[in-house]
């Protein structure tokens, strides 16, 4: 990413890792359990910029969302961008232990990007809360 025209100081202040197509699902696996967040991104993308000076003009609140975080330029990696039907950039995805949970899609302010963040931990507490299915329990044992 060194060679292209990109203001990289959120990637830095966030300790964004950068994945492509190649390195997404190792990537997301090594979150843990972790809640993961991709920042889809793409170059001369104006709101992307938008994006990124607002998360910088609040880095304290956005650390406080205790997110991991990683970011793709989904121009340079289209793969990426077919596998998860992007129309438009900036999106999140929001990922716990390589499973989808959902996504924001534009900048609308941190109130509504701790609201996605908030419902994306509500379904990882709902899919830790529910009981192992008989057939799986099954299995297990």
């Amino acid at each position: 990413m060194a060679n292209l025209p990109v203001d990289a100081t959120a990637f830095a202040v966030f300790e964004m890792q950068e994945l492509s197509a190649e390195s997404f699902d190792a990537g997301l696996e090594a979150a843990g359990d972790e809640l993961a967040v991709v920042f889809f991104w793409g170059l001369d993308c104006f709101n992307c910029e938008i994006a990124k000076k607002a998360m910088l003009a609040q880095p304290e609140a956005i650390r406080a969302l205790g997110l991991k975080w990683f970011h793709s330029n989904v121009y340079a990696h289209r793969e990426l961008g077919r596998r998860f039907m992007l129309h438009g950039v900036p999106t999140w995805f929001f990922f716990h232990h390589g499973k989808r949970l959902g996504r924001a899609t534009g900048w609308h302010g941190l109130g509504q990007f701790e609201a996605a963040v908030a419902a994306a931990r509500e379904k990882v507490r709902a899919k830790l809360a529910s009981p192992i299915p008989k057939q799986q329990e099954i299995e297990k044992n």
